[in-house]
């Protein structure tokens, strides 16, 4: 895979770490864990509206009750003591409440305090001795990183501050055990977060700077079945993409790289019959079909049972995914 490492290599690692994340619910799951400062929530969507009658508008009251809920658990970030117990109070709560992610991005110190449970854990990953206590922890950080990300007025200072590059650790561990599964299903979570939004050109961009598609390609062959769907899906969006299709076609280590990993996974599916999986590698290969270098490539190197209708039960009722593959084969037959 090294044909699609970024020419601008990584550098925000410490180099004692080997540096070898579709819905925000993505990363939810798993077995959970069980003041104080005053903060000025300074952002000023928070402030009270007055309606034009003079008085406070029944949508305002509901707000304010709405708050005056979230912001003390927003507060208990700040303290190491009560921390633990707001981010899974928080991470909970997160869906409910549609502006959490400017409360928290625009808080003092709470992004800091979300790093640095993220940046305590990297000790444990190699050698791996995460706990699932830890993972937990941790997993409802990334629970609200992840809804940072998916807010609208977030997403561009989230990329700005180079967060995502903060979960890359976690994506790069291999240990096949529950806590570190969780991490990584979770990190993928909020690189899904990011590109799942219609106008991802920035996203892409600053993804194909960074290692993301090495480390989605190792998931992609050697994680669950949920995490291996979820690492695809962000590659997928890549390619949907004109600039991610160019940087993945542009040389043949890249194209090669992310066509044996399906092909894998191809082979794999032939066995398992993971139906969500086999949406995302046949339009994974249809995007690719699209450009004219990958065409006459995959012309050679289409796997089988993609081309023998291997999956025609599995697909029996999947009119979208069987018009891709036929799209798919009709391109490769074109001359």
């Amino acid at each position: 895979m090294a044909g699609l490492i970024s020419p601008r290599p990584v550098s925000y690692l410490q180099h004692n770490l080997q540096y070898n994340p579709y819905s925000r619910s993505a990363g939810a799951g798993y077995a959970e864990t069980p003041s104080n400062q005053l903060v000025m929530l300074s952002h000023p969507a928070h402030q009270s509206a007055i309606s034009f009658t003079g008085g406070p508008s029944p949508a305002t009251g509901i707000r304010a009750h709405e708050d005056s809920k979230i912001y003390p658990l927003v507060i208990d970030l700040l303290d190491s003591n009560t921390r633990e117990a707001a981010l899974l109070e928080l991470s909970k709560k997160r869906e409910q409440y549609e502006h959490l992610a400017l409360i928290l991005w625009h808080s003092f110190g709470v992004m800091p305090a979300l790093l640095q449970e993220i940046v305590s854990v990297y000790p444990l990953l190699s050698p791996p001795n995460l706990t699932a206590h830890v993972s937990n922890r941790v997993c409802n950080a990334l629970a609200l990183l992840q809804c940072v990300a998916s807010h609208p007025d977030t997403r561009q200072l989230f990329l700005n501050a180079h967060i995502p590059l903060f979960l890359y650790p976690f994506l790069n561990t291999t240990s096949k055990t529950r806590p570190f599964e969780y991490l990584r299903l979770t990190s993928l979570g909020v690189i899904g977060a990011l590109v799942k939004q219609n106008d991802n050109n920035t996203v892409i961009h600053f993804l194909l700077s960074t290692e993301i598609i090495p480390l989605c390609l190792r998931i992609m062959e050697t994680g669950s079945e949920l995490s291996k769907t979820v690492a695809i899906f962000i590659v997928q969006k890549i390619l949907l993409d004109e600039t991610g299709l160019t940087y993945i076609c542009h040389t043949y280590e890249r194209f090669y790289a992310v066509g044996a990993v399906l092909s894998n996974m191809v082979n794999q599916l032939v066995e398992t019959q993971a139906v969500r999986l086999l949406k995302h590698v046949v339009r994974c290969y249809l995007r690719l079909s699209d450009n004219l270098r990958a065409r006459e490539a995959l012309r050679a190197c289409l796997p089988e049972p993609l081309r023998d209708n291997t999956f025609a039960a599995l697909l029996k009722g999947d009119m979208v995914t069987k018009r891709c593959l036929t799209t798919l084969l009709n391109n490769l037959n074109e001359q």
